[in-house]
């Protein structure tokens, strides 16, 4: 197909109504957004326009059989105030890989990365200035046939939005670890970003906040005694000074940040394991003094301390979250090469032109 993308710009921008110091996460949306459309087995009229409501048939197949995917991205300004994206090769090639486990088409990824440049560049007025906010980007795919027969759809819309965002956790955070629900299994979908692992979560996440936790920490559906995420992220752990993470088996997604942060790990020394890790061991970690962090990893949040974790109703306190030496330097670092206050030797920052 021809990567041509007609531009229609809005005539009611809304950027003069943002105050970039009080940032909802997920309440405020640029001015314009990218469609695709999918039809006769190919990708057709690519197009950026005002950001809008559109219409959907009520038997729109995403709405019942749940094919749907996503992703999430940040732009942000470095020191020249340029926008910049992180990694954005990678959203590219993990939305295929979920369209794949969703028996969905795959996107072209060189005409991803034009929208998204294209989108960024003109909506670049609503990246917020302040280091740790950004301009959170959703590319998703979803099922658009007309139809309740059960079957891939023929039809489907991919599109991507933007909307400037604050931090996501402003304090460490309380987890239960979950032993009744299951949030994914080697074989199922939970390795990609689909829509309904999230519906799935909802109930066990909203269950543990009303016994005053403010997330879950998913455990194998086998024996729950294997650490899977937090969350909606990664998850990692300082042991004795060295870090350890789950090793993704199929049931736990591949998160950009947490490949980020293994890279960083590992280029500068810091021991670091992919593996199972027993929820024992953590236990028997801080009894003997050596749980030293715990912090969660996403695009979100890009590091989120933790608190504390309870399993089957024992406590397990965290340091306070000021001494998490490493956790602390990944998420300046990460910030930093968005801002480019420290210097990109990977070439993972693709300034927007």
């Amino acid at each position: 197909m021809s990567s041509n993308i007609a531009i229609t710009t809005t005539k009611n921008s809304r950027l003069e109504g943002i105050d970039f110091s009080n940032l909802a996460f997920g309440r405020s949306f640029s001015d314009h957004m990218f469609v695709v459309d999918y039809a006769e087995k190919q990708w057709v009229n690519p197009r950026i326009v005002p950001f809008e409501s559109f219409m959907i048939h009520p038997s729109a197949m995403a709405l019942h059989y749940g094919q749907a995917i996503f992703e999430g991205m940040k732009a942000s300004k470095n020191k020249d105030g340029k926008a910049c994206l992180f990694r954005p090769e990678l959203h590219a090639r993990r939305i295929n890989a979920s369209a794949r486990r969703m028996s969905m088409p795959e996107f072209p990824e060189e005409l991803f990365l034009e929208g998204l440049q294209q989108l960024v560049a003109l909506d670049s007025g609503w990246i917020p200035p302040q280091e740790g906010s950004a301009l959170y980007i959703r590319p998703f795919m979803f099922a658009t046939d007309g139809s309740f027969g059960v079957r891939p759809s023929d039809r489907y819309t991919f599109m991507i939005f933007t909307g400037p965002v604050g931090p996501y956790y402003a304090e460490p955070v309380k987890l239960k670890a979950e032993t009744h629900f299951v949030r994914a299994v080697p074989g199922g979908t939970g390795e990609a970003k689909a829509a309904g692992n999230y519906a799935g979560a909802l109930l066990p996440t909203e269950l543990a906040k009303q016994e005053g936790f403010d997330q879950v920490m998913w455990l194998d559906g086998h024996e729950f005694r294997y650490v899977q995420e937090v969350g909606t992220m990664n998850i990692f752990f300082v042991i004795d000074g060295k870090v350890v993470t789950p090793a993704t088996d199929g049931a736990i997604l591949k998160g950009i940040t947490r490949a980020t942060i293994l890279e960083i790990l590992r280029e500068k020394g810091i021991p670091v394991e992919e593996r199972k890790l027993d929820i024992h061991e953590l236990i028997a970690a801080h009894e003997q003094g050596t749980l030293q962090e715990a912090w969660g990893a996403g695009t979100a949040a890009v590091i989120a301390p933790i608190a504390s974790i309870t399993y089957q109703g024992q406590l397990i306190p965290l340091p306070s979250a000021d001494k998490f030496a490493i956790g602390n330097a990944m998420k300046d670092t990460i910030n930093g090469l968005r801002s480019g206050r420290v210097a990109d030797t990977h070439n993972w920052v693709v300034v927007v032109n």
